[in-house]
């Protein structure tokens, strides 16, 4: 059994599912910010919610992928170009830590929203900020093709 090809592949599909909350995320978030006045709704809750629970599941099966089944990062950390190269700094070391970034800020941004009955300028930004490190770090062309 290839342990490296399961987590693979759940890190792929749950990447798809982020997708979809993360635009689920930023449509709940831009309509309680400009529909209704500012006020927390259940759906900007639940869709906060599940994103950030799904970010935590991406990341730590991302991490095991990593640290744990990937034959790229050691090699790469054993012939010294992990830096040097293009491909390799963005796959294995700015995507997790844009990931890391997006998951600390979404779990802010879940407490605030939780917490507080509006929502607030700053809240907004972070999630765009999450959502930016998102979409940057996502392998857009490995995904879905060049």
């Amino acid at each position: 059994m290839d342990f490296y090809k399961i987590f693979l592949s759940a890190h792929k599909g749950f990447g798809y599912l982020e997708l979809v909350l993360i635009t689920l995320f930023v449509i709940a978030l831009l309509t309680t910010m400009f529909g209704y006045s500012g006020k927390v709704n259940k759906f900007l809750k639940k869709t906060t919610l599940f994103t950030m629970i799904f970010f935590h599941v991406q990341f730590l099966v991302g991490v095991c992928l990593l640290f744990i089944f990937s034959p790229g990062f050691k090699a790469a950390l054993d012939s010294g170009t992990l830096m040097k190269d293009a491909y390799s700094r963005q796959t294995f070391v700015e995507h997790p830590f844009s990931m890391l970034i997006a998951a600390v800020l979404m779990t802010v941004i879940n407490k605030k929203v939780k917490s507080n009955d509006t929502i607030s300028l700053g809240i907004v930004i972070m999630g765009l900020i999450a959502v930016g490190l998102f979409a940057f770090a996502f392998p857009w062309t490995r995904v879905f093709g060049a």
